[in-house]
């Protein structure tokens, strides 16, 4: 048995966004932000333990075991700017003038806006005012087992239209915007 949670970014963890820019304001700057209007949604490291000993609870008072992800209402999302430019101010400097903040640009596949819940899922409310039930889309085991099997094959072979192909069928949301040829190194 097992209970699957949803995260959004926590903040302060390991990978968060908050210790890089903690790292370049020690360094004097600048502050690197992806895009300009990118959003993330954030949780707090306490949130994320409560989520997760929440969803025991909840998984294990379920009368009916079925397919779920536990996620939390984390209310609107942040743009990274103006993370940026708050913790500039809270380091006692002015954002533009002590501390630039630099744009990089998206990275392939990264997205703008995260999302939690995908159109696909449908979703439900708890018994806890903040924390949802996703249900994900099933899948036959032994046709994601083939599947994965020929993305493999079609890594191996160094064949990135049929990996690309297979990446479609397993993500059908998959939205391949080319940078550069896959696989033509």
């Amino acid at each position: 048995k097992f209970i699957t949670v949803r995260f959004g970014n926590v903040l302060g963890s390991a990978g968060s966004v908050v210790p890089l820019f903690e790292e370049q304001l020690a360094k004097g700057g600048p502050l690197t932000v992806t895009h300009p209007e990118m959003t993330r949604y954030f949780m707090t490291i306490r949130e994320a333990v409560e989520l997760v000993l929440q969803a025991a609870a909840l998984g294990a008072a379920m009368q009916e075991r079925k397919e779920c992800i536990f996620v939390l209402d984390m209310g609107e999302p942040m743009r990274i700017t103006d993370l940026a430019v708050q913790m500039i101010r809270l380091a006692g400097l002015k954002p533009d003038e002590d501390i630039k903040i630099v744009y990089t640009g998206l990275r392939p596949g990264e997205k703008l806006h995260e999302e939690l819940f995908h159109a696909s899922e449908n979703v439900a409310k708890t018994s806890h005012q903040s924390i949802f039930l996703a249900s994900p889309r099933a899948c036959d085991i032994g046709t994601l087992r083939a599947q994965l099997k020929a993305l493999r094959q079609a890594a191996e072979t160094r064949d990135g239209f049929s990996a690309l192909s297979q990446l479609k069928a397993l993500v059908p949301e998959f939205n391949h915007q080319p940078v550069h040829a896959a696989f033509d190194e």
